[in-house]
């Protein structure tokens, strides 16, 4: 039945010889359980295109939300990301899905044992003095597991899920198979960049040798800012499947506001996001690329620990110039400016027309940028005000011929929309045109190429994936 299909867990197909070989029938699970997931949503979204709104229909999308949430793998993560671009989803799903969060049921001791002797062999115990059998928390890609070393030092264990690289390609090409059908009913938005983004950063995500390299390089960025804590790897105990880091120690946010903090509390909490996300952006072209509030947790004093690292991008410097430039254009209303930054983020063939429909997605995002003053980051309380403007949006691009958003421009616009929420959720108050110019004043696009070719020499990151990475 669907409901057992539903039922089955990685667990059930994760072979006690090869934790990560499951072979052909591990993999036809696999597609049974998205095929009918995928196929569901898919049926709904055609009907929405031609006009069948049944009054359930909020309650489809809720239960798709829970659908996702419950596989262990990237569709969830391709669907809020896809939330995040005006009209790339039917506002029902877009609504449901910028919810979703990763917090899949952890694996047993089983599972943990095994992965633990694959990574480190059959006397791994003896790297550690304690470790926890219970998971401290669980995500899309792995669970994080409580340990101190042998001289003290508290240590966050993350154990990848048995089989994701199966899993991310069967997710993946699911994915496809519904953003297809859609843009076949919809062709307003063109997601073709956008899922091959999303399957370079999802392969990426996959090795976490990589994600100890982008936390080496978060040290270097963000020495200069002690409001924002970075975990330190510890090198010898990491591997593609294993990471091995500092404790931190945290309080989530929604822990946090439940206290009710005072404002300069609150806006303590902002600006050290703020800094986190940003700074690396405008001095070394790096962004974080998953700032849903998982991923990071509150100091005692209100800065920040930054914990997951494995959506991490990093731009050509000519793209931060056309961030920059696009910043200078929608201040001075200029045009011609604005053309040549969207050429710089990678847009192709854009009509003055777009781009000014375009340019009415920048100003809600950038306006907060442009006021000089202490303000909330929206002072509109009505909660679906960026949805009305991403609709006048979609609706524009849909008059004006379309548009293919290029893969640069995804992550952008995903930590902005994120942090966006976050900073609502937050009621902080603060001056965000100065927050800005603080880590962006200074910008100089062949500086900026030199500091990125030597952090990522430093911390020794591997290259990007993708042709135009």
């Amino acid at each position: 039945s669907p409901d057992l299909l539903m039922n089955w867990s990685v667990s059930d197909v994760a072979d006690e010889r090869n934790i990560d070989n499951t072979g052909l029938f591990g993999e036809f699970r696999r597609m049974v359980r998205t095929s009918g997931t995928v196929g569901g949503i898919a049926a709904r979204i055609a009907g929405h295109k031609m006009g069948f709104r049944p009054s359930s229909q909020s309650i489809h999308a809720e239960d798709l939300k829970s659908v996702l949430g419950g596989l262990k793998g990237p569709l969830m993560k391709g669907a809020q990301l896809l939330s995040t671009i005006p009209g790339a989803l039917p506002e029902e799903y877009a609504k449901e899905l910028a919810q979703l969060q990763a917090n899949a049921p952890p694996m047993g001791w089983n599972f943990v044992r095994r992965r633990m002797s694959a990574e480190l062999g059959p006397n791994w115990e003896r790297s550690f003095r304690s470790f926890s059998r219970e998971a401290s928390a669980a995500a899309s890609l792995g669970q994080v597991h409580r340990a101190v070393l042998p001289d003290g030092r508290e240590v966050a264990c993350k154990l990848q899920y048995p089989d994701m690289k199966s899993t991310v390609e069967s997710d993946l090409r699911q994915f496809r198979l519904a953003v297809g059908l859609f843009y076949r009913l919809d062709s307003t938005i063109c997601q073709d960049d956008v899922l091959e983004e999303l399957q370079d950063r999802l392969y990426e995500e996959l090795d976490y040798q990589r994600e100890a390299a982008n936390m080496r390089l978060y040290h270097l960025m963000l020495a200069d800012f002690p409001d924002v804590t970075i975990p330190r790897p510890i090198d010898a105990l990491c591997t593609r499947r294993l990471l091995t880091m500092e404790w931190v120690n945290g309080r989530g946010v929604q822990k946090v506001l439940d206290t009710n903090p005072t404002q300069e509390e609150r806006n303590s909490m902002a600006r050290a996001l703020f800094r986190a996300w940003y700074a690396p952006l405008y001095r070394y072209g790096v962004i974080h690329g998953d700032p849903h509030m998982g991923n990071f947790t509150v100091r005692d004093d209100f800065g920040i620990n930054l914990l997951d690292f494995g959506a991490i991008r990093i731009f050509p410097p000519r793209f931060v110039q056309g961030i920059i430039d696009l910043h200078r254009a929608i201040e001075t209303d200029d045009e011609d400016l604005a053309m040549h930054a969207y050429a710089a983020w990678g847009f192709t063939n854009l009509s003055r027309d777009t781009m000014r429909v375009l340019n009415e997605w920048a100003r809600f995002i950038y306006g907060p940028l442009l006021d000089d003053r202490e303000r909330f980051i929206q002072e509109d309380n009505d909660p679906q005000y960026g949805r009305a403007v991403a609709e006048r949006v979609y609706n524009g691009l849909k008059r004006t011929g379309g548009v293919q958003p290029p893969r640069e421009f995804v992550l952008v616009d995903r930590s902005a929309v994120g942090l966006g929420s976050v900073f609502l959720r937050l009621k902080a108050k603060v001056n965000w045109h100065r927050l800005f110019q603080e880590v962006a004043a200074d910008f100089n696009e062949a500086a900026l190429a030199r500091r990125q070719a030597d952090a990522l020499r430093e911390a020794r990151v591997p290259p990007p994936l993708g042709a135009r990475a």
